[in-house]
């Protein structure tokens, strides 16, 4: 009986992007963690959305490298990805 890996979708919202260095800044460090498997950022509605697989990277460690990197974290919202 194997589990079942489901994808689970963070969203993100970010004070401090300026521009699309900072979109890309945001996605490298968000990106290097495990489990992440697509990272897009828009800095004009000031959010990212993380696609990780169920069980790896927690909310928490992204907040803290988006903090990390420069930015300001200032909440998110977890759902799952069906398929």
């Amino acid at each position: 009986m194997g589990e079942v890996s489901h994808d689970h979708l963070v969203l993100i919202q970010i004070d401090g992007m300026h521009c699309h260095r900072c979109e890309q800044a945001i996605q490298r460090a968000i990106g290097s963690l495990a489990g992440v498997r697509e990272v897009e950022v828009d800095f004009l509605s000031g959010q990212a959305s993380v696609l990780v697989e169920r069980g790896t990277t927690q909310a928490a460690a992204m907040l803290d490298a988006i903090n990390q990197a420069g930015y300001r974290a200032t909440g998110f919202v977890e759902r799952d990805v069906d398929g």
